[in-house]
Order: structure tokens, then C-alpha cells, then sequence
């Protein structure tokens, strides 16, 4: 009574697929696995420089200055 069965649930699928037509859906599956991807990308490309310091790896910080020369 409190749960949708398998008719239910086939029905909602064929009035999306209706409403939105087989492209469009395909386009936004294609949209959101390319976002996921690249989330995925990103987040492992976080943990790569997290490692390099793990292994003993040093990040030197300065500043580089212009030297400007005055004729007088």
C-alpha cells in the first residue's frame, strides 16, 4: 500500500520519455557522466600533490622582485 510497484515505476518512465523525448534524456545522461568524470578528475588529482609531500617532498615559497634601474 505505502510502496510503488514495478507498473508504477514503468509507467513514470514511459511519461518522461514522452514528455522529454529519448534525445533529450541521452543528451542529459551524456551531461551528467562527463560531470561526474571530471569531478572524479578533480578529486583525484587533489590527492596526487598530498602524496608528493607524504613522500618527502618540500614546496619552497618566495617572491620574485623586479630590479628596476634609475639613470640619474
Amino acid at each position: 500500500m505505502g510502496g510503488l510497484s514495478i507498473w508504477h515505476w514503468l509507467i513514470v518512465l514511459l511519461v518522461i520519455v514522452l514528455v522529454f523525448g529519448t534525445k533529450k534524456l541521452r543528451n542529459v545522461g551524456e551531461d551528467l557522466g562527463s560531470a561526474v568524470k571530471g569531478f572524479k578528475e578533480g578529486m583525484r588529482s587533489e590527492e596526487e600533490p598530498s602524496k608528493q609531500i607524504k613522500d618527502g617532498g618540500q614546496t619552497i615559497e618566495g617572491e620574485v622582485k623586479d630590479k628596476k634601474t634609475t639613470n640619474v
